[in-house]
Protein backbone atom coordinates (compact mmCIF):
# COMPACT_ATOMS: atom_id res chain seq x y z
CA UNK A 1 0.00 0.00 0.00
CA UNK A 2 1.57 3.40 -0.75
CA UNK A 3 2.48 5.63 2.18
CA UNK A 4 0.96 9.15 1.76
CA UNK A 5 4.22 11.94 2.25
CA UNK A 6 3.26 15.49 1.34
CA UNK A 7 6.29 16.59 3.15
CA UNK A 8 8.03 16.85 -0.14
CA UNK A 9 5.71 18.78 -2.36
CA UNK A 10 5.12 21.33 0.27
CA UNK A 11 8.11 21.98 0.48
CA UNK A 12 8.09 23.11 -2.93
CA UNK A 13 4.91 24.66 -2.69
CA UNK A 14 5.97 28.06 -4.17
CA UNK A 15 7.11 26.24 -7.28
CA UNK A 16 3.61 25.43 -7.76
CA UNK A 17 2.18 28.95 -6.12
CA UNK A 18 4.59 30.12 -9.33
CA UNK A 19 2.50 27.55 -11.74
CA UNK A 20 -0.27 28.73 -10.68
CA UNK A 21 0.39 32.58 -10.88
CA UNK A 22 1.03 31.90 -14.44
CA UNK A 23 -1.83 30.11 -14.99
CA UNK A 24 -4.11 33.19 -13.83
CA UNK A 25 -1.73 35.47 -15.76
CA UNK A 26 -2.86 33.90 -19.11
CA UNK A 27 -6.74 33.08 -17.70
CA UNK A 28 -7.27 37.15 -17.21
CA UNK A 29 -5.59 37.87 -20.79
CA UNK A 30 -7.65 35.59 -22.27
CA UNK A 31 -10.74 37.09 -20.53
CA UNK A 32 -9.51 40.51 -20.81
CA UNK A 33 -9.27 40.06 -24.76
CA UNK A 34 -12.14 37.40 -25.28
CA UNK A 35 -14.60 39.38 -24.32
CA UNK A 36 -14.50 42.27 -26.04
CA UNK A 37 -13.62 40.29 -29.05
CA UNK A 38 -16.80 38.34 -28.39
CA UNK A 39 -18.79 41.03 -28.84
CA UNK A 40 -17.71 42.09 -32.07
CA UNK A 41 -17.71 38.78 -33.07
CA UNK A 42 -21.10 38.76 -31.92
CA UNK A 43 -22.36 42.18 -34.04
CA UNK A 44 -20.88 41.04 -36.80
CA UNK A 45 -22.64 37.85 -36.51
CA UNK A 46 -25.77 39.56 -35.89
CA UNK A 47 -25.12 41.94 -38.64
CA UNK A 48 -27.03 42.87 -42.07
CA UNK A 49 -24.02 42.48 -44.39
CA UNK A 50 -24.01 38.82 -45.38
CA UNK A 51 -20.79 38.76 -45.71
CA UNK A 52 -19.95 40.22 -41.82
CA UNK A 53 -22.60 38.04 -40.67
CA UNK A 54 -21.24 34.59 -42.44
CA UNK A 55 -17.76 35.47 -41.87
CA UNK A 56 -17.99 35.89 -38.02
CA UNK A 57 -20.60 32.32 -37.54
CA UNK A 58 -17.89 30.70 -39.47
CA UNK A 59 -15.51 31.89 -37.00
CA UNK A 60 -17.86 31.44 -34.35
CA UNK A 61 -18.64 27.67 -35.36
CA UNK A 62 -14.87 26.95 -36.15
CA UNK A 63 -13.15 27.88 -32.77
CA UNK A 64 -16.38 26.41 -30.91
CA UNK A 65 -16.08 23.00 -32.70
CA UNK A 66 -12.34 22.34 -33.10
CA UNK A 67 -10.18 21.23 -30.25
CA UNK A 68 -8.81 23.32 -28.25
CA UNK A 69 -5.30 21.41 -28.10
CA UNK A 70 -5.12 21.51 -31.92
CA UNK A 71 -6.24 25.33 -31.97
CA UNK A 72 -2.80 25.73 -29.20
CA UNK A 73 -1.06 23.75 -31.22
CA UNK A 74 -1.92 25.75 -34.76
CA UNK A 75 -1.08 28.66 -33.13
CA UNK A 76 2.81 27.84 -31.48
CA UNK A 77 3.99 25.64 -34.06
CA UNK A 78 1.72 26.71 -37.29
CA UNK A 79 1.34 30.31 -37.19
CA UNK A 80 4.92 31.22 -36.83
CA UNK A 81 5.89 29.25 -40.11
CA UNK A 82 3.26 31.28 -41.61
CA UNK A 83 4.34 34.77 -40.62
CA UNK A 84 7.88 34.12 -39.74
CA UNK A 85 8.06 35.36 -36.42
CA UNK A 86 8.74 33.48 -33.40
CA UNK A 87 5.90 32.58 -31.08
CA UNK A 88 6.73 32.19 -27.01
CA UNK A 89 4.41 29.71 -25.43
CA UNK A 90 3.13 32.26 -23.54
CA UNK A 91 1.65 34.54 -26.33
CA UNK A 92 0.59 31.25 -28.24
CA UNK A 93 -1.56 30.76 -25.75
CA UNK A 94 -2.77 33.98 -24.60
CA UNK A 95 -3.96 33.58 -28.27
CA UNK A 96 -5.48 30.79 -28.97
CA UNK A 97 -7.55 31.04 -25.60
CA UNK A 98 -8.49 34.50 -26.10
CA UNK A 99 -9.59 33.73 -29.94
CA UNK A 100 -11.24 30.76 -28.73
CA UNK A 101 -13.23 31.78 -25.38
CA UNK A 102 -14.40 34.83 -28.04
CA UNK A 103 -16.17 32.22 -29.93
CA UNK A 104 -18.62 31.13 -27.33
CA UNK A 105 -18.60 34.94 -25.47
CA UNK A 106 -19.90 35.73 -28.77
CA UNK A 107 -23.01 33.61 -28.34
CA UNK A 108 -23.74 34.68 -25.13
CA UNK A 109 -23.47 38.14 -26.57
CA UNK A 110 -25.97 37.32 -29.27
CA UNK A 111 -28.52 35.60 -26.90
CA UNK A 112 -28.26 38.30 -24.19
CA UNK A 113 -28.93 41.14 -26.69
CA UNK A 114 -31.83 38.53 -28.55
CA UNK A 115 -33.52 38.43 -25.43
CA UNK A 116 -34.29 42.13 -25.01
CA UNK A 117 -38.03 42.75 -26.17
CA UNK A 118 -37.55 44.61 -29.53
CA UNK A 119 -39.77 47.07 -28.50
CA UNK A 120 -36.87 48.39 -26.50
CA UNK A 121 -34.87 49.18 -29.84
CA UNK A 122 -38.90 51.11 -31.18
CA UNK A 123 -38.63 53.14 -28.57
CA UNK A 124 -35.25 54.29 -28.31
CA UNK A 125 -35.72 55.06 -32.38
CA UNK A 126 -38.83 56.57 -31.77
CA UNK A 127 -36.63 59.03 -29.81
CA UNK A 128 -34.18 59.78 -32.53
CA UNK A 129 -31.32 57.29 -31.36
CA UNK A 130 -29.15 55.30 -33.41
CA UNK A 131 -28.84 51.55 -33.71
CA UNK A 132 -25.40 51.68 -32.23
CA UNK A 133 -26.41 54.67 -29.74
CA UNK A 134 -29.62 52.03 -28.96
CA UNK A 135 -27.15 49.20 -28.42
CA UNK A 136 -24.70 50.88 -26.17
CA UNK A 137 -27.06 52.82 -23.93
CA UNK A 138 -30.00 51.02 -23.67
CA UNK A 139 -29.63 47.54 -25.06
CA UNK A 140 -26.47 46.19 -23.84
CA UNK A 141 -26.96 47.53 -20.28
CA UNK A 142 -29.74 45.22 -19.57
CA UNK A 143 -28.44 42.64 -22.07
CA UNK A 144 -25.26 42.41 -19.83
CA UNK A 145 -26.98 41.82 -16.28
CA UNK A 146 -28.69 38.58 -18.41
CA UNK A 147 -25.61 37.43 -19.16
CA UNK A 148 -23.16 37.44 -16.33
CA UNK A 149 -24.24 33.97 -14.86
CA UNK A 150 -23.32 32.66 -18.30
CA UNK A 151 -20.21 34.60 -18.49
CA UNK A 152 -19.26 33.34 -14.91
CA UNK A 153 -19.71 29.75 -16.32
CA UNK A 154 -17.82 30.22 -19.16
CA UNK A 155 -14.98 31.82 -17.48
CA UNK A 156 -14.50 28.45 -15.30
CA UNK A 157 -14.75 26.12 -18.21
CA UNK A 158 -12.13 28.59 -19.58
CA UNK A 159 -10.33 28.14 -16.53
CA UNK A 160 -10.27 24.29 -16.78
CA UNK A 161 -8.89 24.37 -20.67
CA UNK A 162 -5.75 26.26 -19.53
CA UNK A 163 -4.34 23.26 -18.37
CA UNK A 164 -3.51 22.19 -21.80
CA UNK A 165 -0.96 25.03 -22.16
CA UNK A 166 1.57 22.69 -20.29
CA UNK A 167 1.73 20.79 -23.72
CA UNK A 168 3.74 23.73 -25.46
CA UNK A 169 5.96 24.13 -21.99
CA UNK A 170 4.48 27.08 -20.54
CA UNK A 171 5.44 27.15 -16.90
CA UNK A 172 1.62 26.81 -15.37
CA UNK A 173 0.05 24.78 -12.67
CA UNK A 174 0.20 21.46 -15.17
CA UNK A 175 3.73 21.72 -15.70
CA UNK A 176 5.23 23.03 -12.90
CA UNK A 177 3.55 19.71 -11.52
CA UNK A 178 4.92 17.66 -13.50
CA UNK A 179 8.64 19.07 -13.24
CA UNK A 180 7.91 18.28 -9.39
CA UNK A 181 6.27 15.19 -9.77
CA UNK A 182 9.86 13.94 -11.61
CA UNK A 183 11.76 15.57 -9.09
CA UNK A 184 10.18 14.05 -5.89
CA UNK A 185 9.09 10.83 -7.45
CA UNK A 186 6.10 11.50 -5.79
CA UNK A 187 3.15 12.03 -8.43
CA UNK A 188 0.48 10.99 -6.02
CA UNK A 189 0.79 13.51 -4.04
CA UNK A 190 2.10 16.25 -6.27
CA UNK A 191 -1.23 15.85 -8.37
CA UNK A 192 -3.31 15.38 -5.38
CA UNK A 193 -2.41 18.79 -3.85
CA UNK A 194 -2.91 20.35 -7.21
CA UNK A 195 -5.98 18.80 -7.84
CA UNK A 196 -7.24 20.46 -4.13
CA UNK A 197 -5.85 23.68 -5.81
CA UNK A 198 -7.90 23.67 -8.65
CA UNK A 199 -10.96 22.48 -6.51
CA UNK A 200 -10.68 25.54 -4.46
CA UNK A 201 -9.88 27.78 -6.96
CA UNK A 202 -13.36 26.99 -8.95
CA UNK A 203 -15.55 26.31 -5.94
CA UNK A 204 -15.07 29.86 -5.22
CA UNK A 205 -15.88 30.72 -8.85
CA UNK A 206 -18.66 28.45 -8.66
CA UNK A 207 -19.95 30.01 -5.21
CA UNK A 208 -19.75 33.61 -6.40
CA UNK A 209 -21.48 32.61 -9.15
CA UNK A 210 -24.26 30.90 -7.95
CA UNK A 211 -24.41 34.33 -5.41
CA UNK A 212 -24.63 36.21 -8.64
CA UNK A 213 -27.83 34.25 -9.88
CA UNK A 214 -29.10 34.42 -6.52
CA UNK A 215 -28.72 38.34 -5.90
CA UNK A 216 -30.14 38.84 -9.85
CA UNK A 217 -33.26 36.49 -9.23
CA UNK A 218 -33.88 38.43 -6.12
CA UNK A 219 -33.69 41.74 -7.92
CA UNK A 220 -36.34 40.42 -10.79
CA UNK A 221 -33.31 40.91 -13.49
CA UNK A 222 -33.86 37.26 -15.64
CA UNK A 223 -30.55 35.08 -16.33
CA UNK A 224 -29.38 33.56 -19.81
CA UNK A 225 -28.05 30.33 -19.93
Amino acid sequence: MHEWDFAATLADMDFLLLGLWNTMRVFALALLFGIPLGLCIALGRMSRIPVLSQVSSLVIEFFRTTPPLVQLFWFFFALPILISVQMTPFVASVITFSIQSSAFFAEIFRGGINSIDKGQWEAAKAIGMSRRDSLRRIILPQAVKRMIPAFAERSIELLKTTTLISTVSYADLMFQANELASKTFRPLEVYTVVAVMYFFLILVFSQLTILLEYRLAKSGEGTLR
